[in-house]
């Protein structure tokens, strides 16, 4: 590694860019690592490190029969458009690369591998993570990392920005070009920075939808930027969809705290209220055990808002309305909290919500007067155990959130970027979110954005590394 000159340069220090790093070192590349932040990790500092595998030792020393044809079969069930070459690769990789991070000091969290309900579930229990969430991910990847630079063959750069790629005369990429403007060369470069869901400008641009985002911070979609800049495509523009609910930010910024979230999954506490839209009127049945049914119903309203509205009964009752909390932290925050709210009439919630007074009182008598009647849900719900009609009464503001983002950067079986022309580049390859969530198609599909990460990551770097 002399001159800036390296075998290989990989942009982003975290779920993609370790793995390929360390792979590419361990096998006798000299490989540069670079990431604009102090530390490495990225989004596992806040991920729940969800990964899918089927066919993994910790599967099969638990009795469960499963394969790699089932795990696919599954994702297509759950997902259309999944990119299907990128899909076998993918669940191929999936149960080696887990096995690899357990050989390498992976803790399991006790009850796993199980079935996740957060988004639309898996018919078998085949999804991991660790006590520690995306963070229990990267104590392995750190120990990895550190042993390999400390065999000299890789070198980290932190608090490095990189602002473009670089080209030789014949356009291929060459290396990069950092924020001083210092250009660095390597036969071969990775973009593994994550995807935009940090950045409301691009964001809108490419999602068409308004961002409320629970995304790290470095999610500001830089590798995107630079690879377009230079011809590179994106893919998977009209896959996006919201993760189904989660209160405003307190500082009016946009960010949403998605620690403290409502607990809106039907199976896991059935529901008490109803879901009403600005306008004060219901837009799908509040019971409905599909979350992707409910995440899409959710993208096609006014900016991906709406509000659950009950009363005591319910909070006294049902179960807890948001995760975690008791119900007196609950009264307790009301009208304090932002997106919580109480008021003693139907009328004062309006006012206090900014919903429509009249389509809200309409909404509501309606919903009362077929439940008392006996008639059908006009949606078809079957979970309706009592009126809306003793107050308080009780509201939280929900908004659909963007933890990953669905486009990303086009790429051929190799991972190589492809150009707008549909060329590739020869020397440009890129992992992670970066390549979107789209490439696992039009739904939310448990463990398929960590763990393809991890897997394209070694992958790629065992290919450069020679």
């Amino acid at each position: 590694m002399t001159d800036n000159v390296f075998d290989l340069i990989v942009v982003g220090a975290g779920t993609g860019g370790i793995p390929c790093a360390v792979t590419a070192a361990k096998r006798g590349a000299y490989v540069l690592l670079l990431d604009k932040e102090a530390e490495i990790g990225g989004t596992l500092h806040i991920s729940g490190g969800h990964m899918s595998a089927a066919g993994a030792r910790r599967q099969r020393e638990r009795g469960i029969t499963d394969s790699v044809e089932a795990h696919r079969a599954d994702i297509n069930r759950i997902s259309e458009g999944a990119r299907q070459d990128l899909l076998k690769m993918a669940t191929d990789l999936a149960a080696p690369t887990l096995d690899w991070l357990e050989e390498n000091g992976f803790e399991f969290a006790p009850d796993v591998p199980r079935i996740v309900y957060g988004h639309e579930p898996y018919l078998t229990a085949r999804t991991y993570y660790g006590p520690e969430e995306g963070r229990s991910i990267l104590k392995v990847l750190k120990k990895l990392l550190d042993e390999t630079m400390a065999q000299n063959r890789l070198e980290l750069r932190l608090n490095t920005p990189v602002q473009g790629l670089s080209l030789d005369e014949g356009g291929e990429v060459n290396g990069v070009i950092l924020g001083d403007g210092t250009k660095l060369h390597a036969r071969n470069t990775v973009l593994a920075t994550g995807g935009f869901a940090a950045n409301p400008e691009l964001f809108e641009r490419l999602e068409k939808k308004p961002l409320a985002s629970a995304a790290w911070r470095t999610s500001t979609g830089d590798g995107l930027l630079m690879a377009e800049k230079v011809g590179g495509a994106v893919a998977g523009q009209g896959t996006y969809l919201p993760s189904f609910g989660g209160l405003p930010s307190p500082d009016g910024s946009g960010v949403i705290r998605f620690s403290d979230r409502p607990a809106l999954i039907a199976s896991e506490r059935p529901p008490y209220e109803i879901y009403v839209e600005r306008m004060g009127k219901r837009w799908i049945a509040e019971d409905e055990e599909s979350i992707d049914k409910k995440e899409r119903a959710l993208a096609a309203l006014d900016k991906m808002t709406f509000w659950t509205v009950f009363d005591s009964v319910a909070l006294e009752k049902g179960k807890s309305m948001m995760v975690g909390w008791s119900t007196e932290k609950f009264k307790s925050e009301a009208n304090k909290l932002p997106g919580i709210f109480v008021a003693d009439t139907l009328e004062e919630l309006a006012e206090l919500t900014g919903i429509d007074s009249n389509g809200l009182a309409s909404t509501v008598a309606e919903y009362n007067a077929d439940l008392i009647a006996g008639r059908p849900d006009k949606f078809g719900r079957a979970f309706r155990p009592a009126p809306i009609e003793r107050g308080p009464f009780y509201s939280i503001e929900n908004h659909g959130v963007t933890l990953i983002t669905f486009s990303g950067l086009d790429v051929d079986s190799e991972l190589r970027v492809r150009k707008s022309n549909g060329q590739s580049f020869q020397h440009l390859f890129a992992v992670g979110e970066i390549l979107g969530a789209g490439i696992m198609g039009k739904s939310f599909v448990g463990g398929m954005a960590v763990m393809p990460a991890i897997a394209f990551g070694k992958l790629v770097g065992t290919k450069l590394s020679v």
